[in-house]
C-alpha cells in the first residue's frame, strides 16, 4: 500500500469549549449525536481529527462534517466511519484504508490521519 495523505491538526481545548458556548448549534453541526455526548477533550480530539482528515483528502469543498465519524473499535482504539461526502472523495483517491491517532494533554488536543491505498 501506498500513503496517498497525511493531514495533522490541534485545537486548544478551553478555546474550543468556549466556541461551543458561544455558537449555538456549532456541537450538532460538527459531530454526530453519538459523538456530541463525549467530554470537551475528546470533542476537540474528533474535532482536530476531522481538520487531519480533510487535509490529508485535499481539502475537499463541501465536505460534511457527519460524513466523517469517529467511532470507537471494542479496544477503545479509535477509527473513522466515512460516508457521502467524505467517502467519495476518499474513493475518488483511491483510499483503501484510514488511519488515525487522537491525543489531548496539557489543554492540547491533536489528531494525525494517514490515507493509504
Amino acid at each position: 500500500m501506498a500513503v496517498l495523505g497525511v493531514g495533522i491538526d490541534v485545537a486548544d481545548i478551553a478555546r474550543f469549549g468556549a466556541s461551543l458556548e458561544r455558537t449555538p448549534g456549532l456541537r450538532e453541526r460538527l459531530f454526530t449525536p453519538a459523538e456530541a455526548t463525549r467530554p470537551l477533550a475528546s470533542l476537540a480530539a474528533r474535532f482536530a481529527a476531522k481538520e487531519a482528515l480533510a487535509k490529508a483528502l485535499g481539502a475537499p469543498v463541501g465536505m460534511a462534517w457527519h460524513d466523517a465519524e469517529i467511532v470507537s473499535e471494542d479496544t477503545g482504539r479509535p477509527r473513522f466511519a466515512l460516508c457521502g461526502s467524505v467517502a467519495a472523495q476518499a474513493a475518488a483517491l483511491g483510499v483503501d484504508h484510514v488511519h488515525v491517532s487522537l491525543s489531548h494533554d496539557a489543554g492540547i488536543a491533536s489528531a494525525v490521519v494517514v490515507l493509504e491505498g
